[in-house]
């Protein structure tokens, strides 16, 4: 059996679009007709730029071969151009790439992927979701809500879920670290105060930052937010900055999670070393696939760390997450988003029950992806699949963030 064609589909979900605007999907087929789906994190080129990256990826380093010599190939694509270095671009096609070979190596076995690389460890995979607004909620004013945030958790409660996540201490500005104003610890300290009076102890809450703060702000934010117990104070510093991460994991009483903007054992490793994070999240369509990935897990159960796939994509990379957290045992939640659009597009082969998936035993990721769905829903716009502003923080103002695609850009 050999690789032998590839499509590449982008598909856009409606706005607002919750996971991003656009998800880049690879359908890959081998001479023997078994077809295998992987989905493409990464979000520095445009889908049209990124389509040629991974079709030169797969036509350089991986149409022709076996699809179970993933290791091999792996090598290829990390040491092309005589780097041997992780390449954000390049392992984020490969990973979706890579994720189709799992899928075609279940689907000719009959066997699910997570039964190919260690077997079903977690029959029952604990789910976190963001705060989203409620159908009443008004999007543009939920960002900055309090009482909204914590109405929507409890409604996240009472569905089933025992973990939301919330991140109201924008700006995310591409000028990197910068000083949280005033205002904005005060808007997340009373986020944290509403939605934990919400939820009481039935639910965790997760505090996230994206990057965006210098060491002292971080510090500075994580100490006004302790008395909430949140389970991850997430990215607190831009994630290549170990040792500022580090230093905020000894200053704050809060455990540190970070990862979905990493790629291979190379980015995650320095992170356990330094005791900077104890809570990984990779994104398996960016980070170097279901392999690598199962070796960061390994690796982190050296250092008692866990493990927390992120999602902030579509369901073909939901899958992948969910075989890989099926099948490890430092464990801690997955990432979940649930829309209609992400329910269709894999024809609600896979669901969030009372705040966990359960697994079939379906060959490959288990998913039935409805591909003239995905042709049906082009993206059209301009933007990136996310992306970061220029203006600075607001410190008179105040800050308002409505996630990387709102839904009136791009």
């Amino acid at each position: 059996m050999k690789l032998a064609d590839l499509d590449v589909i982008v598909t856009s979900p409606p706005a607002p679009g919750w996971g991003g605007r656009y998800w880049i999907l690879v359908k890959v087929t081998t001479d023997t007709g078994i077809t295998g789906w992987g989905e493409v994190y990464a979000a520095s080129v445009g889908p049209e730029a990124m389509a040629h990256v991974i079709r030169d990826v797969f036509e350089r380093h991986m149409a022709g071969e076996n699809p179970e010599n993933i290791e091999m190939m792996f090598r290829r694509a990390y040491s092309s151009g005589f780097t041997q270095r992780p390449d954000v671009t390049v392992m984020g096609a490969f990973s979706g790439l890579e994720i189709a070979c799992w899928d075609i190596l279940g689907k000719d076995r009959g066997r699910p992927v997570y039964a190919l690389i260690g077997g079903l460890m977690n029959e029952a995979i604990r789910c976190y979701t963001y705060l989203y607004p409620l159908k009443h909620h008004p999007i543009s004013e939920f960002w900055t809500s309090p009482d909204m945030a914590a109405e929507c958790a409890a409604e996240m409660v009472r569905q089933g879920y025992t973990a939301v996540k919330f991140d109201p201490a924008g700006p995310y500005t591409l000028r990197g670290g910068h000083m949280p104003a005033l205002s904005d610890i005060s808007l997340s300290v009373e986020f944290c105060c509403k939605v934990r009076e919400a939820v009481g102890d039935k639910a965790d809450i997760l505090f996230g930052t994206h990057g965006q703060f210098t060491t002292s702000g971080a510090i500075r934010m994580g100490r006004a937010l302790e008395p909430y117990s949140p389970l991850w104070f997430e990215e607190p510093v831009p994630p290549d900055n170990v040792e500022a991460m580090a230093q905020v994991a000894r200053a704050c009483g809060m455990p540190i999670a970070t990862g979905e903007r990493l790629t291979t054992k190379a980015e995650f490793a320095p992170l356990l070393r330094a005791g900077a994070a104890s809570i990984l999240q990779p994104a398996l369509g960016r980070a170097g696939g279901i392999w690598e990935m199962k070796k960061v897990a390994a690796m982190a159960e050296v250092f008692n760390a866990q493990m927390a796939p992120h999602l902030y994509a579509g369901p073909v990379e939901w899958a992948a997450n969910l075989h890989l957290a099926a099948s490890i045992p430092n464990l801690l939640i997955a990432e979940t988003i649930e829309t209609p659009f992400h329910d269709r597009l894999i024809r609600g082969s896979i669901k969030v029950e009372d705040g966990f998936v359960r697994l079939s035993d379906a060959p490959g990721l288990g998913i039935d992806v409805d591909e003239e769905f995905a042709r049906a829903h082009p993206f059209t716009g301009s933007g990136l699949h996310l992306q970061m502003q220029e203006a600075p923080c607001d410190y008179v103002n105040g800050n308002a963030f409505q996630g990387g695609a709102p839904a009136d850009e791009g």
